[in-house]
């Protein structure tokens, strides 16, 4: 059976990105998402917010690899934040108590992530509008 692919999207506006991940996320795989989330780091990203929203699958693999580049971001003053997990990561995260780690709840809701349309309550920045075009991808080592 083969490898299940990852792909990793990244889109930039300033010191703040938005990482998009498609696919599974585990331990063939966390290592496309711990580069990604490194790159932002070293380059000097304070804010990233990562939307889950075409991942299937991700496992404590994935959830320890959020959890170490979060208090990266946290140590050097910035913030990293998932949006609409899997049900399967939702699960982990209750389980191991670190939803209020990752997540904006707000009532137990994730809010969702930033885009190019304000929602009537809160104004969300505007990212450049590039293509979609993968930064990282491919069949993990």
């Amino acid at each position: 059976m083969p490898i299940p692919q990852l792909t990793v999207f990244r889109h930039d506006r300033g010191k703040r990105v938005l990482i998009t991940l498609a696919g599974e996320i585990d331990l063939e795989s966390a290592s496309l998402v711990r580069t990604a989330l490194a790159r932002c780091l070293s380059d000097g990203v304070r804010t990233i917010d990562i939307d889950l929203t075409p991942v299937t699958f991700c496992d404590c693999t994935g959830l320890n690899v959020f959890l170490h580049a979060a208090q990266l971001m946290t140590e050097s003053g910035g913030t990293l934040r998932l949006h609409h997990p899997p049900p399967t990561l939702g699960l982990i995260l209750d389980l191991s108590g670190s939803r209020s780690l990752l997540l904006d709840d707000q009532l137990g809701h994730p809010s969702p992530p930033p885009g190019n349309v304000p929602t009537s309550t809160t104004r969300t920045p505007r990212y450049r509008a590039v293509p979609l075009t993968s930064v990282l991808s491919g069949d993990a080592p």
